[in-house]
């Protein structure tokens, strides 16, 4: 089976964060054919148009780990019922400047977890709705609204109840399938 190099973006930038620990539990999950590689977004400057025409290395760098995916995949916590902004920033800084938009065509993937109930769906929710304006091809299901527990997630990405892990690694398939499913039809051009 094809290899897929898979991007991923972490949308907290706290050092104790919840979601960098599911990132880890969804890489622990998923099929070997799935090489993962995380995009950084703590550095980027704050997006304006006034940089189109001359983007910071670090925008530049972005965009290019992008390009060196095949797929990417966001693991987001909900700040005030919405994205970080430090996501909705990288989010920004690669769809510009107009007509060079990274995500577009990008087989993408949304989950999240937060220690309430409902598990991040309004932030995927709101993230989902940026994504389809950039045009990237997004898997619809399984929905993934993750209830965060310590003794659930240990912090080297381990999960100690099964019944989640099986559920994580049938997200993580799903996305793998997704992926080979877009890229048949719309392969990436570097």
């Amino acid at each position: 089976m094809r290899t897929y190099q898979v991007g991923y973006f972490v949308g907290s930038l706290s050092s104790t964060s919840i979601n960098r620990t599911l990132s880890k539990a969804l890489l622990r999950v998923a099929p070997n054919h799935l090489e993962f590689t995380e995009i950084p977004i703590r550095d980027l400057p704050l997006y304006s148009p006034d940089y189109d025409d001359d983007y910071p290395p670090e925008a530049l760098e972005l965009k290019a780990a992008i390009d060196r995916s095949d797929a990417v995949l966001f693991v987001t916590p909900e700040y005030n019922r919405s994205i970080p902004g430090a996501l909705k920033n990288a989010i920004d800084w690669a769809s510009r400047p107009w007509g060079r938009n990274s995500f577009d065509h990008i087989p993408a993937a949304v989950i999240g977890a937060s220690p309430g109930a409902i598990g991040t769906a309004v932030a995927q929710q709101s993230l989902r709705a940026v994504l389809s304006f950039c045009n990237a091809r997004q898997m619809t299901a399984p929905e993934a609204y993750i209830t965060f527990s310590a003794e659930v997630f240990r912090d080297d990405g381990s999960i100690t109840k099964e019944s989640t892990e099986a559920f994580l690694s049938e997200f993580m398939n799903e996305f793998s399938d997704h992926i080979r499913r877009v890229l048949a039809v719309l392969p990436r051009t570097a």
